[in-house]
C-alpha cells in the first residue's frame, strides 16, 4: 500500500470537459465498482459531471480476495476509537484523491461532491466536513457519522448532507443515519433525510432517484 488510491472513472455523459467531479466511495467487501450502476444512473442526471469510484486502500487478505475485497479501515476492532483513527487515516488518503482528482480535470477547488455507501458513507462524511474547501454536498447512503463528539470542534464547513437509510438494516441500523441527522443539525449542517421501510443494507431505486433529485437541485441552485 503506498497511500495513493486507484480508482475506476467515468466521464460526462455530455463529453468535453466536465463542469464538477462526483466521488463515489463503496462499502467493505467490495472496490470501486459497486457503484459503478450508481454513477451510470446519476450520469444521465448530471450530464456535465465526471465520475471517481476510488478503490478502498486496504485489501481485507484473510478472505483470500484482493482487488474485490477491500476497506476504507479495519473493523476488527470496533471499538470507537478504533473506528476514528481508521477513518482519519482513510480522510488523508481521500483528501489527497481529490486534489489529485480536481487538478488532474482542470476543475475548481470547490467543484467536487463526495457520495458513499456504508463504509464509504462513514468515510465522506467524516472527509467531506473536515475539508477547508467543501463540497458542494455530501450523500451517505446506510452509513454512519463516527467521532460526533469532536465534530464541533472540528467541522470545516457545512456542506448541506442527504441521509438514507433501509429501515430493515440489521448491519448498520438507520438509528445511526438518525443519529447522524441530529448531530449534523446541532452543528448547523443542512440535513435532509430518505429512510426507507423494507429496505435492509442495500441501495435501492428510490434511493438512487432521490440522490439524483437532491444532487441536482444543488447543481442548479449554483448555476453548475
Amino acid at each position: 500500500m503506498d497511500g495513493i488510491l486507484d480508482a475506476a472513472r467515468v466521464g460526462p455523459l455530455a463529453g468535453g470537459k466536465p463542469d464538477c467531479l462526483i466521488v463515489l466511495c463503496h462499502g467493505i467487501h467490495a472496490d470501486g465498482g459497486q457503484l459503478g450502476g450508481l454513477a451510470e444512473v446519476w450520469r444521465g442526471a448530471l450530464p456535465t459531471a465526471s465520475f471517481a469510484l476510488p478503490h478502498a486502500p486496504w485489501a481485507r487478505r484473510r478472505l483470500g480476495l484482493f482487488r474485490r475485497r477491500r476497506e476504507w479501515f479495519s473493523i476488527r476492532d470496533k471499538s470507537p476509537a478504533a473506528y476514528e483513527a481508521g477513518v482519519r487515516a482513510a480522510a488523508a488518503m481521500l483528501d489527497n484523491f481529490i486534489e489529485a482528482e480536481l487538478k488532474r480535470l482542470a476543475l475548481e477547488p470547490h467543484a467536487y461532491v463526495l457520495a458513499g455507501y456504508s463504509q464509504g458513507a462513514m468515510t465522506v462524511l467524516f472527509t467531506g466536513l473536515r475539508r477547508a474547501v467543501p463540497p458542494r454536498a455530501i450523500v451517505a447512503i446506510a452509513g454512519s457519522l463516527i467521532g460526533p463528539d469532536r465534530l464541533r470542534a472540528e467541522i470545516a464547513n457545512r456542506a448541506p448532507v442527504l441521509l438514507m437509510h433501509g429501515v430493515d438494516d440489521s448491519v448498520v441500523p438507520a438509528q445511526s443515519s438518525r443519529s447522524a441527522a441530529r448531530v449534523l443539525s446541532e452543528a448547523g449542517v443542512p440535513v435532509e433525510t430518505v429512510y426507507r421501510p423494507g429496505l435492509a443494507h442495500d441501495l435501492d431505486d428510490v434511493e438512487i432517484r432521490e440522490g439524483a433529485l437532491f444532487l441536482r437541485r444543488i447543481f442548479f441552485n449554483n448555476n453548475w
